[in-house]
């Protein structure tokens, strides 16, 4: 653990604390210039990938003695059962399948740890109460009746776009999953399981007997009729013609082979990746054709080993990672012209989207030309507005007049992927059908991807960063929109980062790049939040349970990422001479870190709120050195005002 004292010699102390930890961060740069961290999910991912293994029959019995120790690891001792992030309360689905995976390995039903997990379900209406993705693959795995799952015909996949459900009216997460769970629904194979394992002791009542399993996701009257409409599907699917389906299955395939994305898997993220190796599977694709070793060696490319342990990342996020990275190098002082910023800024430029114009054109009038850049190494068909935002920032930031028609392209596509009500999605502009969310699938609440305040106030310090002021109208727009979304209390929602803390860090960074008077009343609203939750401490905390009704003040303890949030966030207010930013930064000080990472084991990223959350190991690198080095240089220099929409 590296630790320096607090006090005096404060610039002194803070500059030798930047260096080391630059260079430290440095250290952790690949060969050919990017960065990678790895990206933690719950129990979910390293069940799931047992499971496939099974259904395929080729249990992996070295991969699965890592992912069994991880699994135990991460089993709560205080309910039992699996929770969606370190120290969350218990979740029936991820329990479900956690227990599952673990007897799959060959972990005893009767073992201690087994047993607490077995009671924890059962207590709390067993396995039936799982939500629908999970529900799917009990049925898969013949634990369920099909009936327990929502009916999803593959026949959508010929619908016309203008019916109420289509593929396009759908986020990009959504489409990619559901594709394959389309034709695996259709087919309704019968997985190999070479165990004959089942789980038939954590249902209250046995699976067949069950009349409960699909329920009306939002309580509205609409979705009680779309949940008749299913129950009729039920018995009316046997009855659809069957050269239709043949069709549909046909034209799912095509979907999914345009977009195999060689060995970064379909959507780049591992529940469609994993879908479609079972799909192909399924379709009787031997094992040495071409599309299925693609898509097999996709999933295996997510496992991670550390020591006797290991478990299944969800995807990777180099361009998130290097583009935060060098953001943080920079703002330590790290030479634009040396060789670590040029050689990552030109793995970045080497990334960026500018020949396949993807999903994300569907619906627009007059769609941009692509510039965009994804989130994983590739993701041709899926670039995000997000990244596309930060990688054009540090672009810009780095001066590199070598990257300029880059960084300009990127501003053309982000403008062009501005929805109606001048904010941004992640993936999509007006993926806004909100009726979709009554459909018996959407129970995760996770179907859409509308605009949210984080994305959009990285688009909006983008594009001010280059120079556009209010006065330009996508800026304008946006600018708007971030300021009807404020919270009641003065803070605005993180949707991709948790929580208030993540999202009103990126919208002050916003309205500072765009020349905000640092008095303005949004601006004083949301600095009075930020320092009514700082803790004792001095730093920030703000727990995944805040993304439920009724829970959004919970803090667990003071993690790394949120505090240099928080003291980004009260810098770009102005607030650099605060008392609270400078107990902010001695907490980051002071806190424990070993070589470029402080210790952080509470999750702090968001996948889906409330059903899925993630745990970039990155954060407590790159976010903590960037907030002490912008407040070593603004303490250094006597400036309010910083220079960069982040």
């Amino acid at each position: 653990m590296d630790g320096l004292a607090f006090g005096f010699g404060l610039k002194d102390t803070l500059g030798e604390l930047v260096s080391r930890v630059r260079d430290q961060l440095k250290v952790l740069q690949k060969a050919d210039g990017h960065f990678v961290f790895e990206l933690e999910a719950d129990a979910t991912i390293p069940a799931e990938y047992v499971l496939l293994c099974h259904f395929l029959g080729e249990p992996a019995r070295e991969v699965e003695a890592g992912i069994a120790i991880y699994l135990r690891s991460r089993q709560s001792a205080v309910h039992g059962g699996w929770p969606l992030f370190h120290g969350g309360d218990f979740d029936m689905s991820a329990s479900v399948k956690a227990y599952y995976a673990l007897k799959l390995i060959g972990d005893h039903p009767d073992a201690p740890h087994m047993r607490r997990a077995r009671e924890a379900i059962l207590s709390r209406g067993g396995a039936a109460r799982c939500n629908v993705l999970t529900r799917f693959l009990l049925a898969l795995y013949g634990q369920i009746p099909w009936r327990g799952v929502p009916v999803m015909l593959v026949e959508v996949m010929v619908l016309p776009r203008w019916f109420p459900f289509h593929l396009s009216k759908v986020s990009y997460w959504s489409r990619v999953t559901l594709v394959p769970m389309l034709i695996l629904q259709a087919l309704k194979p019968v997985p190999r399981n070479t165990c004959g394992v089942d789980i038939r002791e954590l249902f209250t009542l046995p699976p067949e007997k069950e009349r409960q399993y699909n329920i009306n996701p939002t309580g509205s009257w609409w979705g009680d009729v779309l949940l008749a409409l299913d129950t009729a599907l039920q018995y009316g699917e046997r009855f659809l013609p069957r050269p239709f389906r043949r069709r549909a299955i046909d034209k799912a395939l095509a979907f999914v082979k345009e977009r195999l994305n060689g060995e970064d898997g379909l959507g780049a993220i591992f529940p469609p990746m994993a879908f479609l190796v079972m799909a192909y599977d399924a379709l009787g694709f031997s094992r040495d054709h071409p599309d299925f070793v693609t898509a097999r060696r996709a999933v295996d490319k997510l496992l991670v080993r550390n020591g006797k342990s290991g478990y299944c990342q969800p995807c990777v996020s180099p361009v998130w990672d290097t583009s935060l990275s060098v953001h943080a190098l920079l703002e330590a002082g790290e030479a634009a012209d040396g060789r670590a910023i040029r050689g990552a800024l030109d793995w970045l430029r080497d990334r960026q989207v500018l020949d396949v114009v993807g999903d994300w054109a569907d619906g627009l009038e007059n769609p941009p030309r692509p510039g965009g850049w994804a989130f994983q190494y590739g993701n041709a068909f899926y670039p995000d507005v997000d990244d596309t935002a930060v990688v054009g920032m540090v672009l810009h930031r780095s001066g590199d007049e070598r990257h300029r028609e880059a960084w300009e392209r990127a501003a053309e596509w982000v403008i062009g992927m501005q929805s109606r009500n001048g904010g941004w999605g992640a993936y999509d502009a007006d993926n806004t059908h909100a009726y979709l969310n009554h459909i018996p699938f959407a129970d995760h609440g996770a179907l859409l991807d509308p605009p949210t305040a984080d994305v959009s106030a990285r688009c909006v310090g983008f594009l001010a960063q280059l120079g556009h002021g209010l006065e330009h109208q996508a800026v304008r727009r946006g600018v708007e929109y971030l300021l009807k979304e404020q919270e009641r209390d003065g803070s605005w929602f993180g949707r991709w980062g948790t929580n208030y803390v993540y999202g009103t860090w990126s919208v002050l960074c916003a309205l500072n790049a765009v020349g905000f008077d640092h008095d303005h009343p949004a601006i004083r609203r949301a600095v009075d939040w930020l320092l009514f939750r700082q803790r004792p401490d001095g730093g920030w905390g703000e727990d995944c349970a805040t993304y439920w009704a009724g829970r959004r003040t919970e803090a667990r303890a003071s993690t790394p990422s949120q505090t240099a949030w928080a003291v980004l966030g009260l810098m770009a207010a102005g607030e650099v001479q605060n008392e609270a930013v400078r107990r902010g930064v001695a907490f980051l000080e002071q806190a424990p870190r070993t070589g470029a990472r402080w210790e952080e084991t509470l999750y702090t990223g968001v996948g889906f709120p409330r059903v899925f959350y993630l745990r970039y190991h990155g954060y407590a690198a790159y976010f903590p050195l960037w907030a002490i080095a912008r407040y070593r240089s603004l303490i250094s220099g006597n400036e309010r005002r910083v220079a960069y929409g982040m």
